[in-house]
């Protein structure tokens, strides 16, 4: 068999790069598709009948990834009939589910649901989800995407956190549009970033972490006047408690990328801070669970503390993470 050369071996080449780019965009199209059908297989929002139970626990199921209520009597002692979520949180009427979406660049599906855990809005926004809240009232939702790399213990890692108010349906795409006040002037710096925001009772006052030139620092802002002011350094995720009066939050106290942090609890009246008696590093923002004792994620399970500093470390739900419990005030 004679060996093609010149124009005909140039012209076989050329057969063989266009049959692998069909294959190839084939390949790519049955993947994007595949994609497609996965995200339409966890569309549904919950179970028939799973339903938000107040006073219950929930939290992100880690088998099935999905949102689960605690309960005892259930087979594996949770019910995991709720949204498929990567965070989720849950107060007065409303939900909240962030749900990554496959492909690249990373989007996030932005669910809003009812108490019936019915889906009532939907955004897609860049980013992988990060941190998830929602008022007392459930009239305001809040959330954190990572726009560059995973991890707040990366030093190359770029956040954007929005606000929802469903009242209005007004939509604040990046809070870094916020004047900030800090060291009692306002500040300027293209290296503003916020993440991890707590509401107050009135939906209007809030509690953020906003990081600068290498340091974080809490922020309370004013929704209605649309400012921010920062009041403390080395604060990180807050969680305002409910009666308003203390914030839980992570303290770094390493410079170490391994569990650098540790869970404190700050007085806002008095200024003093204490850590509670959770010694490993916690990732995550805390929940008050009731007005004495704070759940947190930390090596794929729910564990609860005391605020006060005393007691240990408790399990709630192994295998889980974004912790709720569900009030109606």
């Amino acid at each position: 068999m004679p060996v093609p050369t010149g124009a005909a071996l140039r012209h076989r080449v050329g057969i063989l790069v266009l049959a692998l780019l069909l294959l190839g965009g084939g390949a790519t199209a049955y993947t994007l598709r595949a994609a497609s059908g996965r995200d339409a297989a966890t569309s549904a929002t919950a179970a028939p009948g799973f339903t938000l139970a107040g006073g219950a626990l929930h939290a992100r199921d880690a088998a099935t990834g999905r949102v689960a209520r605690v309960d005892p009597s259930a087979p594996a002692g949770r019910d995991a009939g709720g949204p498929s979520c990567d965070r989720f949180h849950a107060a007065g009427d409303t939900a909240l589910c962030l749900r990554r979406r496959p492909g690249v660049p990373a989007r996030t599906h932005v669910i809003v649901l009812d108490r019936e855990l019915r889906e009532v809005r939907r955004m897609s926004l860049p980013g992988i989800p990060s941190r998830a809240r929602v008022s007392a009232s459930g009239n305001v939702l809040a959330w954190t995407m990572f726009t560059t790399g995973d991890s707040y213990a990366r030093s190359s890692f770029s956040t954007r956190t929005s606000i929802l108010d469903l009242r209005t349906g007004y939509l604040v795409k990046n809070m870094e549009q916020i004047p900030l006040t800090l060291g009692g002037r306002r500040y300027h710096a293209p290296d503003v970033n916020y993440w991890g925001v707590s509401f107050a009772a009135d939906d209007n006052r809030f509690y953020a972490t906003v990081s600068t030139n290498g340091r974080t620092h809490l922020v309370e802002g004013d929704l209605a006047g649309w400012s921010a002011r920062a009041l403390r350094e080395n604060v990180e995720c807050p969680s305002l408690s409910p009666d308003g009066t203390r914030i839980a939050f992570k303290k770094r106290v390493s410079e170490g990328p391994r569990e650098p942090w540790r869970l404190y609890v700050y007085d806002l009246a008095t200024g003093r801070e204490h850590p509670v008696a959770e010694r490993r590093g916690i990732d995550d923002q805390a929940l008050w669970t009731d007005a004495e004792t704070v759940a947190y994620g930390y090596g794929g399970g729910v564990w609860s503390v005391r605020s006060d500093g005393s007691g240990s470390p408790r399990l709630l739900a192994p295998g889980a993470s974004s912790p709720t419990v569900v009030r109606t005030e």
